[in-house]
């Protein structure tokens, strides 16, 4: 039988969505579709006779549902081992000469087809198979997700009603919020109609609402009692209102009035309006000089009427800084934003600039400053002028001099009033250069301050008498630490002042002296006169000015520069004195408080003259003259006691010429008598 012939008679089998096989369309009539005889069919046939023809059914499908898939699975491992004997038998036959036709080979193909079209039926069985058991799983997985949502339904519910449980437990009547008087006082005070004591002491509930009937009669009557004071507040402040309006109408009155006290307030020295002004100004002072000026005031009214006090600077900013910060409004934060976008699209500062602000706002001074003016008696006026650096909590001081008189004439004395250096060490080692608050020192190093020294001349000289004017105290010592405030300030206030006129003076003084040096005139007051005698032939012939370089140079004053007495900010000066071809040479050194003449230094008391002693620099010059003159006329003499030349002849007086082996000479002056003597 060929192989057309096995295809010919191959059955067709046509399936739909139901499983319900129908005959193929087309076919002739009559034509009966049939399955090749075999074992391998063991599914179920059904003959459908329609339309009188024979039609034979084939459903897989309900086949499927009686066969056992392991069964299928050893039939499938049966068919392959069928299948691949056959094959090797067919290569046998081929191997051995049998040709392609031949009845071995043809019988051997046809039961390898059948055994294809059974692998073929057992793959359609696993397709089925597994369709089936993922329609099956897909249909559990909905029942299973169905009853997962009613799950969460009902976990839902349990969670509401567990909610609404809590809201019971935790409910809270508005009763519980007020404050009601105690049982105690709730029987004492209630009246019997609204206590009820024989029905409410035994029920807590009638108890409970017994307490807030009375409560809300005691509102009641409360409620009543506050409109009643509202409408003597009404009328209390209508009269305040009247009151008010008198009192506006005498404000032009009394303007007018004080307009035309002036001139009388001037010629009394009594500014009532000036100083109500001061006093508005006074309250946006920082409590340091606050207390400076008030203290100022005391000491000027009790001690020293010449003494004034005055607050400069800008009072709105002053204002605007002791004003609490207030919330940023609309305007304000859109402002701010439109800043802010402009910034981003400026560059970035540099760290330096970053720094430079810093240093800046570490050492803001406050807007206000406060000037005291300390009046001599020559009319000479010192202005001291403090400022407060807010951040550093110090004060710091600057300084200016007026004269009547012009003190423009002394060259050597254009030092003795600057003010960088005339307040220097008012107090011992008070030289205000640095800062007297330790706290300064860890702040500066934050910002990359390495000493305050540069900024003096900017910001004024942080001495430490002027934190005590002003109530700070810094020091370490126990017994000052107990007086702060007005207190401190007060305990240094007198002393202070006195200082500070005294320095103006001796500086006026010393200038006065100094112009007259400058043109070889040593002025001698009349008080001093007696310490030397009436005739002095030496004299002074030229007064210099000194740098510390120039002096620290000299020879003969490197015993003072190893003693450590010499500082660069002293002031040095070199005085020659001279009588005909002898002279002498002497150096000068002023510190703040002290007049240093090399040599005739040792007896000061002596030449300090009548108080304050102002003429002890023109006193030592003229006790050097006259200790040269009374050198030249004893070196002068022979030993043998014949005259020596005629240049230095004899005319002081004295008792011996020489004395001791170091042969001193007779420098001390004896008044009245007028003769010199060794002491």
């Amino acid at each position: 039988m060929s192989s057309d012939a096995v295809k010919k008679r191959k059955p067709k089998v046509i399936r739909n969505e139901a499983g319900t096989p129908e005959t193929k369309r087309g076919r002739a009539e009559g034509e009966q579709v049939t399955y090749p005889a075999g074992p391998h069919l063991i599914g179920e046939r059904k003959l459908i006779t329609a339309k009188n023809q024979d039609v034979l059914v084939y459903n897989e499908e309900v086949e499927l549902e009686g066969r056992d898939p392991q069964q299928d699975y050893m039939l499938y491992k049966d068919t392959c081992a069928a299948l691949a004997k056959l094959m090797a038998e067919i290569q046998e036959l081929k191997s051995g000469g049998a040709k392609v036709g031949s009845v071995e080979m043809e019988e051997r193909r046809r039961q390898c087809s059948v055994h294809f079209i059974t692998l073929k039926k057992l793959n359609r069985m696993a397709h089925m198979r597994l369709k089936k058991g993922r329609d099956q799983t897909h249909e559990a997985k909905q029942r299973v997700d169905v009853l997962h949502l009613q799950l969460q339904n009902l976990l839902y519910e349990v969670m509401h009603l567990q909610k609404e449980i809590s809201k019971c437990l935790e409910f809270k009547s508005q009763h519980e919020e007020i404050e009601l008087v105690s049982e105690e006082e709730f029987f004492q005070e209630a009246p019997a109609e609204i206590s009820r004591p024989h029905v409410t002491r035994d029920d807590h509930h009638q108890l409970t609402l017994a307490r807030l009937d009375w409560e809300l009669e005691q509102r009641k009557r409360l409620a009543e009692q506050y409109k009643m004071s509202l409408a003597r507040k009404e009328k209390i402040h209508k009269a305040i209102e009247q009151k008010r309006e008198y009192l506006s109408s005498l404000q032009p009155g009394l303007q007018s009035i004080m307009q035309a006290s002036l001139p009388v307030q001037e010629c009394l020295s009594m500014p009532f309006e000036q100083m109500q002004k001061q006093a508005e100004v006074a309250r946006h002072l920082p409590p340091p000089l606050y207390v400076l000026l008030v203290q100022a005031a005391a000491y000027g009214q009790a001690c020293d009427k010449t003494l004034s006090a005055s607050i400069s600077g800008d009072v709105d900013e002053a204002k605007a800084l002791s004003r609490p910060p207030e919330d940023s409004q609309d305007d304000e934060s859109d402002s701010d934003a439109e800043e802010e976008q402009q910034n981003t699209k400026r560059r970035r500062a540099t760290v330096g600039v970053q720094l430079d602000d810093k240093r800046k706002e570490m050492l803001r001074r406050h807007p206000l400053s406060l000037c005291v003016d300390l009046k001599c008696k020559d009319g000479s006026v010192l202005h001291l002028f403090f400022y407060y650096l807010l951040n550093l909590n110090i004060l710091t001081v600057k300084t200016k001099v007026s004269t009547t008189t012009d003190l423009s004439g002394a060259v050597s004395a254009g030092s003795l009033l600057n003010s960088e250096s005339l307040l220097n060490c008012l107090y011992a080692s008070d030289h205000g250069q640095e800062t007297p608050n330790p706290t300064n020192r860890y702040q500066f190093d934050k910002v990359g301050i390495t000493t305050f020294v540069d900024y003096v001349s900017d910001l004024g000289h942080p001495y430490v008498w002027v934190q005590k004017l002003g109530g700070l105290q810094f020091s370490s010592d126990g017994a000052q630490l107990e007086l702060m405030g007005n207190a401190l300030s007060a305990s240094h206030m007198e002393r202070t002042m006195k200082l500070l006129q005294g320095r103006l003076q001796a500086r006026l003084a010393l200038h006065k002296q100094f112009s007259s040096l400058e043109h070889s005139i040593i002025p001698v007051s009349g008080e001093c006169q007696h310490l030397f005698p009436a005739k002095v032939v030496s004299g002074l012939t030229r007064w210099t000015m000194m740098s510390y370089q120039e002096f620290t140079e000299l020879g003969f004053v490197q015993h003072v520069l190893k003693a450590g007495l010499l500082r660069e900010t002293d002031l040095f000066f070199m005085a020659v004195v001279e009588r005909g071809t002898g002279g002498n040479c002497a150096l000068v050194l002023l510190w703040p408080k002290i007049m240093h003449l090399e040599s005739v230094n040792v007896f000061r008391a002596e030449l300090q003259g009548p108080r304050p002693g102002l003429q002890l620099l023109t006193n030592q010059i003229q006790r050097l003259c006259v200790c040269l003159d009374v050198y030249l006329e004893m070196e002068s003499q022979v030993c043998d006691g014949s005259e020596g030349p005629k240049e230095f002849p004899r005319e002081k007086m004295c008792l011996r010429t020489a004395r001791g082996p170091s042969r001193l000479k007779p420098f001390k002056y004896n008044h009245p008598q007028g003769f010199f003597s060794h002491r």
